[in-house]
């Protein structure tokens, strides 16, 4: 059941899928329709899952879950996976690795594998106050509070001294 993402419980679980590059705005329009479409029918079991979602800057895709109606299963994460790999295949972007750091330069957003961020920060050309998506945050609470922040607020600290 589709609901509008700002109409959800801050407890409502995310899950955030960043993409390697920027959605023109027409692919940003087509991926809008087919997430409603996916959660449309997102279901646990029979029943219903009321989810929201929102794209940021062209490249975030954040899917939310109000929990307090129904808990996802295996089956509908499983489900949401292989809809978000159907995206990274007809799209040619990558959403699902984990391992790259995506960064706010000006305001443009960077995007780098995680050990050229390593790199980086040792050479000084990003700092503890360069602000990062923490991809990490587990619900809207946190995504609203602790996804858009300093480095030093963020797990990635731990490479910058």
């Amino acid at each position: 059941m589709l609901v509008d993402f700002n109409t959800l419980p801050e407890e409502s679980r995310v899950w955030i899928y960043q993409a390697n590059r920027s959605f023109t705005d027409n692919e940003q329009d087509e991926i809008s329709k087919k997430i409603e479409v996916f959660i449309e029918n997102w279901t646990a079991h029979g029943s219903d899952l009321q989810s929201g979602y929102t794209i940021v800057y062209k490249r975030f895709i954040v899917i939310a879950l109000n929990q307090n109606l129904n808990k996802a299963t295996g089956c509908s994460i499983d489900a949401s996976v292989h809809f978000i790999q159907q995206l990274e295949q007809e799209y040619q972007v990558d959403l699902m690795d984990k391992m790259n750091v995506s960064y706010k330069q000006g305001e443009f957003i960077a995007y780098k594998p995680l050990q050229d961020f390593i790199k980086m920060a040792k050479e000084k050309a990003v700092s503890k106050n360069t602000i990062v998506f923490n991809n990490l945050v587990t619900n809207i609470a946190e995504f609203n509070e602790n996804w858009e922040v300093p480095a030093s607020e963020s797990w990635h600290s731990r490479f910058l001294k």
